[in-house]
């Protein structure tokens, strides 16, 4: 088994042992990505449109 496939199995059985038992953490680490990758976006629409106007 390589070094990619095993670290890849380990995140995976991670993430599932983190959401069966840290459901709330869980829950708060996605709205944080989510509001991360929104911030990111908006500030991205920000630029384009100051770039056009």
């Amino acid at each position: 088994m390589t070094l990619k496939k095993t670290l890849t199995w380990a995140a995976a059985v991670f993430v599932v042992w983190f959401v069966a038992f840290r459901p709330d953490s869980a829950a708060k680490v996605v709205r944080g990505i989510a509001d991360l990758i929104g911030h990111v976006g908006t500030g991205f629409g920000d630029f384009f449109t100051r770039l056009i106007a």
